[in-house]
């Protein structure tokens, strides 16, 4: 009988779904426009089974995958599991097989040595199929329409690395998905490298590099000429995995560093530039990256703390969750300089956000517009959970950077918000012109709507709402795709 833990990580707005469904035409209050003709996926840890520890990680979870398919004016919706290694053995067992997260040392000798991957953090189209993606692992196929899974890949036996990022991005010029992998020849090692697969999906070129220390690097940056790796101590070692402590735990004492890898083959650790930041701060996703003139802009949401209390201090300092709050900076580095520090860290808001987006059109290049979300504690709330991180994400924001205008849309006092995704509303259309979609969490009534709204009129609120009879687990990421890039 499945008995799932009484911990933060598994109850309340975090008590697993595990629901596979279909629905055909979605109920629609408003508009959905009938122009609309593609794809959004996203995905959300769901463990299939009770883990094999009470303390594990709401990280660890199995990977749900989620598609919302526009057509016609309405939407409809399929939800699967990702069938990895890990979630077939176990679905043959029917029960936990492998231990906490990140952490091969606490699995069962009968799975030892198979790839732990739960390919419950990002989905991405690409080539005519959907790349279902956890950073510890392998990249897992999938069909981008019926879900199915086809396995894990390395690309034709090309790609050496053994891990592949969340956070791949597609330039928009040359149409290649570029990504990375870190611990690339094993657990807690620090060889890295960066990756281009074209848009017929084949592998281009792998650059092997190394990186100071031993961190989750979850995103990068991308620009024209090279791939940007903001290193932050959410760090580990073996000792941790030993003691079973949480894998990653944040360590003050170490530097951060903001790393530029230069696009394109033949490309060694040596040519790779490492600039130091003026202070140890917390900062995991990143809105875009671009270049100016011998200048680097990197735009991170910055806290000036820890802001994951499931990954503590490593020194035992507690939790604050003031510090902890992100705002969006500017992170500039001067390839031209000498010097091996920052040029200038600009604070781009007052807000308090995480998950920042922008119009994809425009990764890596100058861009006015960006959305994330944000935390407004001044707005009333009527729950008391928010996200696994503690943050209650009440509205979508909206910053025009050549204006520095903002405005956002509040979800209500009843409700949490999942992370947005820009839609173009023509392939032509100029930058910033189309739809913000985003899951909504009520968490009184229980059900989720996914909202659809002017992504330039955030204070008009949603255009349309496609109504789920029940709420989804809190998810981690998801991306648009256009029909024409299904049948790539």
């Amino acid at each position: 009988m499945a008995h799932y833990p009484e911990t933060s990580g598994f109850t309340g707005v975090l008590r697993p779904i595990r629901l596979e469904s279909d629905i055909r035409d979605m109920e629609v209050e408003g508009e959905i426009p009938a122009s609309l003709n593609g794809t959004f996926h996203r995905v959300h840890p769901d463990a299939q089974f009770p883990p094999k520890f009470e303390s594990d990680q709401f990280f660890n979870g199995d990977g749900m995958i989620s598609l919302f398919r526009f057509h016609d004016g309405k939407v409809d919706f399929k939800q699967r599991y990702a069938h990895t290694d890990k979630w077939n053995v176990e679905r043959e067992a029917g029960r936990s097989l492998f231990g906490a997260y990140r952490n091969p040392l606490t699995d069962e000798e009968s799975v030892k040595g198979m790839i732990r991957g739960t390919a419950n953090t990002n989905v991405m189209v690409h080539a005519g199929k959907l790349y279902a993606m956890k950073e510890d692992s392998p990249c897992l196929i999938m069909d981008p329409l019926t879900l199915e899974t086809t396995g894990y890949t390395n690309f034709g036996g090309k790609l050496k690395n053994q891990t592949f990022s969340a956070h791949g991005k597609i330039d928009p010029v040359t149409g290649n998905f570029c990504n990375h992998g870190y611990a690339a020849t094993g657990l807690l090692t620090r060889d890295c490298s960066y990756f281009e697969i074209d848009p017929q999906g084949n592998l281009l070129f792998e650059t092997e590099f190394e990186v100071p220390y031993y961190c989750m690097m979850h995103d990068f940056g991308l620009t024209e000429h090279y791939a940007l790796y903001h290193l932050v101590p959410i760090t580990s070692n073996w000792d941790r995995l030993k003691a079973n402590l949480p894998h990653f735990g944040f360590d003050t004492t170490l530097p951060v560093y903001l790393g530029v890898v230069p696009r394109g083959p033949g490309v060694t650790n040596k040519d790779v530039r490492w600039f130091k930041g003026p202070k140890t701060v917390f900062a995991s996703h990143v809105m875009n990256a671009f270049e100016d003139g011998s200048k680097i802009h990197f735009d991170t949401p910055q806290a000036e703390n820890n802001s994951f209390p499931f990954f503590p201090d490593i020194h035992g300092a507690p939790f604050d969750p003031i510090a902890a709050r992100p705002y969006l900076h500017r992170w500039t580095v001067d390839l031209g300089s000498n010097s091996e520090d920052f040029s200038s860290v600009e604070k781009l808001s007052d807000w308090i956000d995480e998950f920042p987006r922008l119009d994809e059109r425009y990764v890596g290049q100058p861009y006015r517009h960006g959305w994330m979300l944000v935390m407004d504690p001044d707005m009333p709330m009527d729950f008391e959970r928010g996200r696994a991180s503690g943050f209650k994400m009440n509205r979508i924001g909206h910053i025009d950077h050549g204006t520095g205008k903002q405005d956002s849309w509040w979800c209500g006092s009843e409700s949490i918000i999942q992370e947005p995704c820009f839609i173009p509303r023509s392939a032509d259309s100029p930058e910033g012109d189309g739809y913000i979609v985003a899951l909504v969490d009520n968490l009184i009534t229980n059900y989720s709507d996914l909202v659809l709204l002017d992504a330039q009129k955030m204070e008009d609120g949603p255009i349309a709402r496609a109504k789920l009879p029940f709420r989804m687990r809190s998810g981690l990421h998801g991306n648009w795709a256009d029909a024409s890039k299904l049948a790539a």
